[in-house]
């Protein structure tokens, strides 16, 4: 893409008024974002309503791009690509709503550019901001678990279990898409910068919004129909009933694509979101292997006799005296007796107590180390959960 066209399709994009709907008309009428801003072209305008009749010249469109310019000359794997090209990703043509232009960086970037897009299964995972300490173990164990088999990992940079989800996709050297509501050369929430650095060495950050594009809330919603788009299902890993993760799950589910869901405690507000998407027909999912049923990826045969544990972790139930798979030494019989009074749901220390038999003083000390040897969270309000491990 030249300069002449990049200003063209920038211009397309930041002109005030005109929408994405309308913009699109305005290509299928005249073919190019150029011969939309052609002298005599006029006519055209009337496609774009009243509001954007007159299709002004945005004022920052002469900076916009020579920092666009800029920034894909600033380092290797950074790209535009605009509608039809063949770099766009050809998921984001089936949506109703596909970006105009995506700017991308990343070596999965750089495989789009050449034209590679159908080699890999993507699954979005999508969650709470502020998820539990299960929460964020699951988008993690499940991320990490799927991309050992393959399955490319998209999610939205976010705190919380997006941030889990793209961990786990690295850690096993998978590749991992990030959707972002920002401009590419910021980085929202600042906290994951190193993350975001170490998205781009194995996976791709993309964005419909211009550089420079602060973080503005509406901008979260809007990306989300982009990430539905890229992935072939969405798997939400916890959320609250007014999470945004219930829109991006809505969307897929427009967009004709299977929606997943990881149950809760039912007394977690944290899983709430979940549950409702159950209730409306989301795929119940219990591990790894239900996500692969639905993606349609059988797991290598040297995996399967395994799968049953690994994958269903979320849902197993362990012996407390045999020893974990993070090789920690077998809990003793009354260790484990206080590992099963704690069960897998959040429980406060009065109800452990009133369970356990366990006196005060003793059952705080035990907790403690517990907690630091990573067997259980303290919650706030006082209440502990205990970690299941894969």
């Amino acid at each position: 893409m030249d300069s002449d066209e990049l200003a063209a399709w920038l211009r397309l994009v930041l002109t005030p008024g005109l929408g994405r709907a309308q913009a699109r008309r305005l290509l299928a009428a005249a073919a190019s974002p150029q011969a939309v801003f052609e002298p005599g072209a006029e006519a055209l305008a009337g496609l774009a309503g009243s509001a954007a009749r007159s299709m002004p010249l945005p004022a920052n469109l002469p900076e916009a791009v020579q920092t666009t310019l800029a920034w894909l000359d600033g380092g290797a794997d950074r790209f535009v690509f605009a509608l039809g090209d063949e770099g766009y990703p050809p998921a984001l043509l089936d949506i109703d709503d596909p970006p105009l232009l995506l700017f991308a960086m990343g070596t999965q970037a750089r495989r789009w550019a050449e034209g590679e897009h159908e080699s890999q299964h993507w699954l979005a995972m999508v969650g709470s901001r502020n998820p539990t300490p299960q929460g964020l173990m699951h988008a993690r164990q499940f991320a990490q678990a799927l991309a050992q088999q393959g399955v490319g990992i998209a999610s939205g940079l976010a705190l919380g279990i997006d941030g889990a989800s793209h961990e786990g996709a690295l850690a096993a050297g998978g590749s991992t898409v990030a959707v972002v509501g920002t401009g590419l050369d910021r980085v929202y929430p600042r906290r994951h910068l190193d993350l975001a650095r170490r998205i781009v060495g194995s996976g791709a950050i993309v964005s419909e919004f211009a550089l420079g594009t602060p973080p503005l809330a509406h901008h979260f919603p809007q990306r989300n129909r982009i990430l539905a788009g890229l992935a072939r299902a969405t798997l939400v890993v916890e959320a609250n009933l007014q999470s945004g993760s219930l829109i991006t799950a809505r969307l897929a589910a427009e967009q004709g694509k299977e929606v997943m869901a990881i149950p809760g405690s039912i007394d977690s507000l944290q899983s709430r979101g979940c549950h409702q998407l159950i209730i409306e027909g989301a795929r119940l999912v219990t591990g790894v292997q239900d996500v692969l049923e639905e993606l349609d990826i059988i797991a290598p045969d040297a995996l399967a006799d395994t799968s049953a544990d690994a994958s269903r972790a979320p849902a197993r139930r362990l012996d407390e005296t045999q020893a974990d798979p993070q090789g920690r030494e077998p809990a003793s019989a009354e260790d484990a007796a206080l590992l099963r009074a704690l069960g897998f749901e959040p429980i406060g220390l009065d109800a452990l107590q009133a369970s356990s038999g366990w006196p005060t003083e003793r059952l705080q000390a035990r907790l403690l180390e517990l907690e630091l040897d990573g067997q259980l969270a303290r919650l706030p309000g006082g209440l502990f959960q205990r970690l299941v491990r894969a």
